[in-house]
């Protein structure tokens, strides 16, 4: 077996989620491409003393049991997924779809009823379980990248089995300022962006609950965002890949949202009412991850990036909404997409994709590299 992949299991059980003697930790496998790693954990998870579980699904099974699915049923399922999520400490979740669109032809309003109901496996998920989730390559993926299989597979690896200790120790003057600051100005082209993230707590993610790993997360105050931006990266949610969105914003609401769809991108934003009000905003860092593949564990690392997020906050930064979505959506500012700045209290601390303090050299691309 592949080195790599029992390095990136030692990685995963050791450093990601720090497995005990005694832990029950739940392997949720989706896609043949990941049975090797999920084999490797299971060994490391047996030898720490630990009780693996296993899951292993398929997108193209999950879609026909959406299809047919009802409200009664879709009940039951989340009955038997929420009990046993309740049940374990640790949950590790990979995924290798062959088909991004598997989901196309799902119905909205199935789709909406799924959301609905499996809101509340997700939030035990990620507030009471040590969690980390990733994807696994395959030829989809390597596609998607615009690149063979092999050098995507090498590159993978790359990024998946960084340095993030370093990494970590990188972030900590970056959480710091931001601790300290109030007012954020982000701008780009067709983007004019203001919020406060005054008192929200500062999460660095340095190979914790993400593999590949590399942002730094917090929330804005939730009624403080004016506005609009213009995300430059395409995003697939759920079957369809939406392009040039644009949101605007008064008093934390998204007032206006447009797409290549706009009448779907409205319906995503009408599942509740948390879901026109943002729940994270994050700063990129990771520098193996240059350009978007529509791969949102990717795209949301991209170096010279953010994302603003509708949806749910995290409880580590809780702004205090909440909403069956938590949906990432990158914009790029290196000079290739435009560039943009971002400015903390009026300082510009970041300008086309590179930061302009010196205290936050240490995040620039060549400063992370080995």
């Amino acid at each position: 077996m592949d080195e790599r992949i029992k390095q990136l299991a030692k990685n995963l059980v050791n450093n990601s989620v720090k497995v005990q003697k005694g832990d029950h930790v739940l392997i949720n496998a989706v896609g043949n491409d990941t049975l090797d790693l999920a084999r490797m954990l299971i060994k490391e998870i047996y030898a720490i003393g630990a009780y693996p579980h296993i899951d292993i699904k398929d997108n193209s099974i999950s879609r026909e049991m959406y299809l047919g699915c009802s409200a009664e049923q879709l009940q039951m399922m989340h009955d038997y997924e929420l009990d046993k999520m309740r049940r374990m400490n640790v949950f590790i979740g990979m995924r290798s779809t062959d088909n991004m669109y598997e989901y196309a032809d799902v119905p909205d309003d199935k789709v909406d009823l799924t959301n609905r109901m499996m809101d509340d496996i997700l939030r035990q998920r990620v507030d009471h379980t040590r969690w980390v989730v990733l994807r696994y390559p395959n030829g989809a993926m390597a596609q998607s990248a615009k690149m063979s299989k092999e050098a995507f597979t090498d590159y993978y690896f790359n990024v998946c089995n960084l340095d993030y200790g370093k990494m970590g120790k990188a972030m900590e003057p970056l959480k710091a300022l931001m601790e300290k600051t109030d007012r954020v100005h982000i701008k780009g082209m067709g983007t004019d962006l203001t919020f406060s993230i005054k008192d929200i707590p500062v999460i660095p993610c340095a190979g914790e609950c993400n593999i590949p790993d590399g942002e730094i997360y917090t929330a804005p105050v939730k009624d403080s965002i004016n506005g609009t931006l213009s995300y430059n990266t395409p995003n697939q949610y759920l079957g369809y890949v939406h392009e040039k969105i644009v949101l605007t914003f008064k008093d934390g609401k998204i007032i206006e949202a447009a797409s290549t769809d706009s009448k779907k991108i409205n319906s995503i934003f009408d599942t509740d009412e948390g879901a026109r009000y943002v729940g994270e905003f994050a700063i990129g860092v990771n520098p193996y991850i240059t350009s978007p593949m529509m791969d949102t564990l990717f795209d949301e690392k991209i170096t010279g990036s953010f994302h603003f997020t509708p949806g749910a906050a995290y409880e580590e930064a809780f702004n205090g909404n909440k909403s069956a979505i938590h949906w990432d959506l990158v914009c790029m500012q290196t000079p290739e997409y435009g560039g943009g700045e971002i400015y903390f209290d009026d300082v510009l601390i970041r300008k086309d994709g590179r930061f302009v303090l010196p205290e936050l050299f240490c995040l620039n691309p060549e400063n992370l590299i080995d």
